[in-house]
């Protein structure tokens, strides 16, 4: 786990189940659940910063927003994050097939164990 963002800002857009929602600095507090998407905040100076997310949750309470997902890439600019996510999502997509070939071995090394266990004479 690892924090991205931790620092002031002055407005927070975001996208829920429901679609993209705004917050400002004196929101009600709530919960909810975040889409894969783009997560735009805007620092106290006024710059845009964009934050590409994976599936997660933001809660904001009281004067402090938290959000927790399974990935994040921050970026300045939209085009250099969307070469940043590519990237991210094409080494996740080669560490799968490997942990997925890596299972497949240990399931055939376990069903040629049980098959030896079965011939054992008595």
């Amino acid at each position: 786990m690892a924090v991205h963002v931790d620092r002031p800002a002055r407005r927070i857009v975001a996208e829920g189940p429901d679609g993209h929602f705004g917050m400002l600095p004196n929101h009600i507090d709530f919960v909810t659940e975040l889409v894969p998407g783009i997560l735009i905040y805007e620092t106290e100076d006024g710059i845009e910063r964009f934050v590409a997310v994976n599936s997660g949750t933001l809660v904001k309470c009281g004067e402090e927003v938290r959000v927790a997902v399974r990935g994040a890439v921050e970026g300045d600019d939209l085009g250099e994050l969307r070469a940043l996510v590519e990237a991210d999502f094409r080494r996740r997509d080669e560490d799968e097939r490997e942990a997925r070939a890596a299972l497949a071995r240990l399931e055939v090394s376990m069903i040629r164990r049980f098959r030896d266990l079965g011939s054992v004479p008595s």
